[in-house]
Order: C-alpha cells, then sequence, then structure tokens
C-alpha cells in the first residue's frame, strides 16, 4: 500500500520559490523573529486582559513558513531572549534572558515551538486552505500551546492553585478573536496569490 503523504507548498514558496533557499531561509527567520518580538510588545486592550498578538504571529509563522522553518524562526526567538535580549512580553522590566525564560511563561514559550511545527506540518497538508480546516488548525495549536503552558504553571506553581483559572482562562476570548482573524486570512491570502499568479 502507498502511505506516501501529499505536501503541499506552504505559502512563503508559493510566494518566493527561490533557487538559494538557504539564504532565504535565514532571511526569513531573522524577519519572523523580529514579528515575533513586535507582537509580543503590543497589548492590545481587551476583556478581561490586554491582548497580544503573539500567538497569532507564532501560529501565522509556522502555516506560512512550514513545519521546519516555523519551528526554526521560533527557535530563534527564543535565543535571542535566552541571549538577553528584550524580546519578550514584559521584558526588560520583569527580568532578561534565561531567568525570564524558567517564570511562568517558561511552558509557553516552549509551547510557540512545539505549535509552529505542529501547524506548519498541517498547512503542508493543506489544512490552510479553506477556512474550517483553517480553523482547526489554529486550535490545535493553541491547544497546544495552552498543554505545554499550563503543565509548566502547575509543576513550577503547584496544582492546588487555579492553574487554569491563572493560565488559559483569561486568554480564551482573545484566542478565538485571534482565530477568526486567521480563518478569514489565510484561505483569502491563498486566495489572493492565486489570482496574482494567473495575472502572471
Amino acid at each position: 500500500m502507498n502511505h506516501a503523504v501529499n505536501i503541499h507548498p506552504t505559502m512563503i514558496t508559493a510566494l518566493l520559490p527561490t533557487s538559494s533557499s538557504m539564504l532565504r531561509n535565514v532571511i526569513l527567520a531573522v524577519l519572523g523573529s523580529v514579528l515575533l518580538t513586535i507582537s509580543a510588545k503590543i497589548h492590545i486592550p481587551f476583556y478581561p486582559v490586554p491582548m497580544t498578538m503573539q500567538t497569532f504571529v507564532v501560529l501565522g509563522l509556522g502555516v506560512a513558513f512550514g513545519s521546519r522553518l516555523g519551528a526554526a524562526t521560533v527557535l530563534l526567538y527564543l535565543a535571542e531572549g535566552a541571549a538577553g535580549l528584550p524580546v519578550f512580553s514584559g521584558t526588560p522590566e520583569k527580568g532578561l534572558g534565561l531567568a525570564y525564560m524558567m517564570g511562568t511563561t517558561g511552558g509557553y514559550l516552549l509551547g510557540f515551538v512545539v505549535a509552529a511545527w505542529a501547524v506548519g506540518l498541517l498547512a503542508e497538508r493543506g489544512w490552510d486552505r479553506g477556512f474550517a480546516s483553517t480553523a482547526a488548525a489554529m486550535v490545535i495549536g493553541n491547544a497546544i500551546i495552552y498543554s505545554f503552558g499550563l503543565l509548566w504553571l502547575g509543576s513550577l506553581l503547584g496544582w492546588d492553585k487555579p492553574i487554569i483559572e491563572w493560565g488559559m482562562t483569561p486568554f480564551l476570548l482573545g484566542d478565538i478573536s485571534k482565530i477568526a482573524l486567521a480563518v478569514i486570512a489565510m484561505p483569502l491570502a491563498w486566495k489572493a496569490l492565486g489570482k496574482r499568479k494567473t495575472k502572471n
């Protein structure tokens, strides 16, 4: 039996089909890490807590870049933070480097890498082409981030604490809004890319 998986081109390979892929990937990873930093620093007023766009960018990079480059971009971002650059939300006020990463947000940061890889894998199977499949990919990505974040938080603070109420409940409405934005943006981006190719 043939179990070969049909790999679809990611958005970035469809947009930039260049032969010098190594140089392209390095540039994209650096630009992606900058975008992650910006998304961590912008706080949008929201209920019940202010919202950043970081999870949207993490999952968006995974979808657009694919599993390997998406995960590598997030790893570069974490390496920048580990080196002491103020790339994370709340830095430098809440600390820098590994000391910050070992705090309460450490699990979420680790979850970013796995989630970017996972949604990139789904995008390589065409999940970012339709509204329903994009929604499913985003939900899976968010679930991965929450799983790592809550496991870390519970291990750090103790499972007798209200971990779900601290680490997930306040952010659900914001994440639902970001999923809705992704569901609209990703398929429309593919549609626009298809029209661009047709014109060319």
